[in-house]
């Protein structure tokens, strides 16, 4: 007789376990509810963090928005005294273009200007101490003597042209 070995039972094939043939819905709440407890867990640490993100980020915006600020200030600001010198530049031009053309007008009509009124002025000054230095000090009538004289002067053309007009 043969002996027969005797061999271990085969286990029966593995079944499948729940959890390998779950539906993607299950799956989908099973992760949700471990993101959920490592939100707990690590909650306040991740808060702190996002906090302090948070605030590095608002400060470096802050001022990158006061830099560019200053920027445009600056740049409105010599636009500005550009403009305001360029201004000022042409106004200049056109106010001396006009006092020329208005002393043009006025030197052919006849009219002094203002220099040739302040010669004239000058010259009588010269003139009249020229006449006194001849008169000599003894010789100058006094204020009363010369109304007098004036009037005298004026008399006489008057007295002429109403001659003439009789």
């Amino acid at each position: 007789m043969a002996t027969s070995k005797s061999t271990p039972p085969k286990a029966p094939p593995a079944q499948p376990t729940d959890e390998a043939f779950a539906p993607p819905a299950h799956q989908v709440w099973l992760a949700g509810l471990g993101a959920m407890a490592k939100a707990q867990e690590q909650g306040s640490k991740a808060i702190e963090i996002l906090l302090s993100d948070g605030l590095a980020f608002q400060r470096k915006s802050q001022a990158e928005a006061q830099q560019r600020l200053q920027e445009a200030t600056e740049r409105l600001s010599h636009l500005a005294s550009d403009f305001g010198q360029s201004a000022t530049g042409r106004v200049d031009k056109l106010e001396h273009l006009f006092e020329d053309r208005v002393a043009k007008a006025l030197h052919r009509l006849g009219m002094p200007s203002l220099l040739d009124i302040q010669m004239l002025g000058e010259r009588v000054a010269q003139l009249e101490s020229q006449l006194q230095a001849l008169q000599g000090p003894t010789t100058q009538a006094s204020p009363a003597a010369r109304k007098t004289a004036a009037k005298a002067r004026t008399a006489k053309p008057a007295a002429a042209s109403r001659k003439k007009s009789a």
